[in-house]
């Protein structure tokens, strides 16, 4: 029997602060890495997806942002991690 599967990880890269587009306030946003890999036998192997957002410290809602926006945003905050 072979075990397969993908597990998901959660980085954060920055906290930036942005005007948030649901709740309308100067908050801080964290900046957040999510990447599924593939796992074998609960091993994890490659990556399958990488996705980058952000998320509103006040309200909490999440935005998809690109992967060059990211990496713009990144170099604009504070690195945490």
């Amino acid at each position: 029997m072979i075990i397969f599967g993908t597990k998901g990880y959660l980085y954060q890269l920055a906290i930036v602060t942005l005007v948030c587009g649901r709740c309308g306030n100067p908050a801080a946003h964290t900046l957040r890495k999510r990447v599924t890999k593939f796992t074998l036998f609960f091993v994890p192997l490659f990556p399958v997806s990488t996705k980058y957002l952000t998320q509103c410290t006040f309200c909490g809602a999440e935005q998809k942002v690109t992967a060059q926006e990211a990496e713009r945003l990144r170099t604009q905050g504070s690195v945490t991690g």
